[in-house]
């Protein structure tokens, strides 16, 4: 971790960029493993897509209201609130996440690019009335008060990712001459642009993920052998000087 920590003093403009891996160790399930992952036994584009939410109302809000129990039960862990402190000390410009669970803002983090939104609010369809995921919970939790359907402020399966995400995103990334990626596949377009983009344009490129990935040839740095909250703790003990 020495070599992380080396050029994390050095960067003048560090920018992360978190997956499903930053949230399944604070517990959170994945979305594509085996065992475990949501998408087991399950049709994406018939519970969590533009199609479900006009034509399967019912599928859709017991899939999204199993989320947010699983979201209500979980916390951030160490490794979310090392991140948030180093962008209160200056050590990194920014988040780009592909999670919608909220942690990186519960942990302390303030600039955060959501690029499928978030899990943590629902947002009223008629009249854009906005409430806390744990309505969802509640009973007759789908309707808002002015009687439209409450959906998530998830980015779903036939919807563009949001362009103020995407703006901020894509400024951070061209500034970066750090771009470190904590818990990602990197095999989701146009989220997986970011790390290229970046390398391409100058910066060292980190890649912390149990898995290879299609980019392992193009970093500087690869950290397969240790969990995200691990390599971040250790890290951090470097740059403490402990």
């Amino acid at each position: 971790m020495n070599k992380l920590a080396e050029w994390l003093r050095e960067a003048r403009h560090a920018v992360v960029f978190t997956g499903a891996g930053m949230s399944t160790e604070s517990g959170l399930p994945d979305f594509r493993s085996a065992l475990t992952g949501i998408w087991r036994g399950k049709d994406p584009t018939q519970l969590a897509s533009t199609h479900a939410l006009r034509h399967n109302r019912e599928g859709f809000a017991a899939f999204y209201r199993m989320r947010i129990e699983g979201l209500l039960a979980c916390r951030p862990h160490a490794g979310h609130a090392i991140l948030a402190e180093w962008e209160r000390r200056g050590r990194i410009r920014g988040i780009i996440t592909q999670n919608v669970d909220g942690f990186h803002q519960q942990a302390g983090s303030r600039n955060v690019a959501e690029l499928h939104g978030t899990l943590g609010t629902l947002r009223c369809l008629a009249c854009e009335r906005t409430y806390p995921a744990a309505r969802y919970l509640q009973p007759d939790g789908t309707v808002c008060g002015c009687g439209g359907f409450l959906r998530p402020a998830v980015v779903l399966f036939g919807e563009a990712l949001p362009e103020a995400a995407l703006a901020k995103a894509s400024e951070w990334t061209e500034q970066a001459d750090l771009f470190l990626v904590l818990g990602s596949s990197l095999v989701v377009s146009p989220a997986n642009w970011f790390p290229q983009q970046a390398k391409a344009a100058g910066a060292r490129l980190v890649i912390v993920n149990r898995e290879p990935t299609p980019l392992d040839d193009l970093a500087d740095l690869v950290i397969d052998d240790a969990s995200i909250g691990t390599v971040l703790k250790m890290v951090e003990e470097e740059l403490s000087g402990h």
